[in-house]
């Protein structure tokens, strides 16, 4: 079973005390945006094997949103940090680096 610590309360909760809320760091585009950037923000999602950066809702806890970095294959927890970053902390990065170098995601390694 996954289990997130949550980085407001402290709590390491199970997959079952947490909503899964879909991929982190996405960019939103505003008012007056093509059509092409709204269908890529609909529907245009990451799906790797390997590392990954999700947003989790502490749904059974405080309530509060947070981002995991995770391996998709073998479930291993880099970290979690608050949802109000724009990119994982660099003590995450280096975690990640060391396990799989050369890793990349989007514009974040």
């Amino acid at each position: 079973m996954l289990t997130l610590q949550c980085p407001y309360c402290g709590v390491d909760a199970e997959e079952t005390e947490l909503h899964a809320e879909g991929e982190a760091h996405l960019k939103r585009f505003g008012p007056g945006s093509s059509d092409d950037d709204f269908e890529t923000y609909l529907f245009m999602r990451e799906n790797p094997k390997g590392v990954h950066f999700e947003r989790w809702r502490h749904s059974n806890g405080c309530g509060k949103f947070f981002h995991a970095a995770r391996s998709t294959t073998t479930l291993e927890v880099f970290g979690t940090y608050s949802a109000q970053t724009y990119e994982p902390p660099q003590d995450i990065k280096d975690k990640i680096t060391a396990k799989y170098p050369g890793w990349s995601w989007r514009e974040f390694a």
